[in-house]
């Protein structure tokens, strides 16, 4: 059964190429022109994957808003922004609402492929149930993790975010106090992005807990060498 896309887009000349070019790697394609059109093909059935760009016919966050919708009804479901606003604090913004990857126009069809059925290979794994029920940090009692739910709890209290972002909290959290390079936190989210991407997952997963925690600390930059989960 050929995957199904979702890809919401308003440049008509874009939206047929990329389409077209998706159709011919062997996906099942929904085209969508606006937000509503996006919103209303989510409430008829989910896809597989959900390819956006950001700004719809004057609206600026229109992709990040049907991110959030797709996040309200699955933490499963892969989400790509496809775009030409790909500064760091658009890149930051769609990691916050729960997106997995946030590409550049500018790129290769080629590469928008790879990053996809990365993320669908992923998607596999977790629909399967591979893993352990759930796992706690060496020595410490404040986070869980369940790897058949792919979900975080942090002192009982759940913290919402996507996948790619629990495959790199979980890859810091199965090594305390060892740094985790980003060659070392893109392998165990199985996708290949550039280091200042990864900078912003892991911003992105920080914010979840500080928004639980003020007091949050427990993930440390460190500079050159990439980030430690620390305990206490």
């Amino acid at each position: 059964m050929n995957r199904q896309i979702m890809y919401m887009e308003d440049n008509g000349a874009a939206r047929d190429r990329y389409s077209q070019l998706l159709r011919d790697q062997g996906f099942e394609v929904t085209v969508c022109s606006d937000k509503k059109e996006a919103v209303l093909a989510l409430r008829t059935k989910l896809p597989d994957l959900a390819l956006l760009d950001v700004s719809h016919h004057g609206d600026r966050d229109a992709g990040y808003e049907v991110c959030s919708e797709i996040r309200r009804v699955s933490a499963e479901v892969p989400v790509v922004f496809l775009t030409n606003r790909h500064g760091e604090v658009d890149r930051i913004s769609g990691f916050r609402l729960g997106a997995d990857d946030y590409i550049s126009k500018d790129a290769s069809m080629d590469y928008v492929v790879i990053r996809i059925e990365a993320l669908l290979r992923r998607l596999d794994a977790v629909r399967d149930g591979r893993g352990k029920s759930s796992m706690q940090a060496p020595g410490s009692l404040d986070i869980e993790l369940d790897d058949v739910y792919s979900t975080v709890s942090w002192k009982g209290c759940q913290v919402d975010m996507p996948l790619t972002q629990f495959w790199i909290l979980r890859e810091l959290c199965s090594n305390p106090g060892q740094v985790r390079s980003h060659r070392d936190l893109m392998k165990a989210a199985n996708i290949v992005v550039e280091p200042n991407t990864i900078t912003a997952h892991v911003k992105a997963i920080r914010n979840a807990f500080a928004s639980l925690d003020p007091a949050f600390h427990s993930i440390r930059t460190e500079r050159g060498r990439g980030y430690r989960w620390v305990v206490g």
